[in-house]
C-alpha cells in the first residue's frame, strides 16, 4: 500500500475528503518525525512503538576495492516494536 491508497482508505472508512485525510497524514508523519530527532518515543497501545537508536561506528570494506578498509561512523537511525495486538492479529493470519 502507497500513501495515495492510504489517503483513500483513511478518506472512505472515516467519511472525510481526500485532501483532509492526506493532511492528517502528512501531519502525523512530521509530529513522528520531529519527537524521534528530539530524542522521544512514540507510542500507540496495542500498535506499536516508533523510536530511535543509535547503531555504533565499524569497519567496513570498500565494495568498489574489496581491499580497502572504511570507517563506517555512527549513525541514527528509526525502529519499530510491534504491540502486541498487531503480532496477535498477524500469527492468525497463517
Amino acid at each position: 500500500m502507497n500513501k495515495a491508497e492510504l489517503v483513500n482508505r483513511i478518506a472512505e472508512n472515516v467519511g472525510i475528503t481526500k485532501k483532509v485525510a492526506e493532511e492528517v497524514i502528512v501531519a502525523y508523519t512530521t509530529i513522528v518525525t520531529d519527537t524521534l530527532k528530539a530524542g522521544g518515543e512514540v507510542t500507540i497501545a496495542g500498535f506499536g512503538a516508533f523510536s530511535a537508536k543509535q547503531r555504533a561506528g565499524r569497519i567496513g570494506v570498500n565494495p568498489q576495492n574489496p581491499s580497502e578498509k572504511i570507517q563506517i561512523p555512527p549513525v541514527v537511525v528509526p525502529k519499530f516494536k510491534a504491540g502486541k495486538s498487531l503480532k496477535d492479529s498477524l500469527k492468525g493470519k497463517r
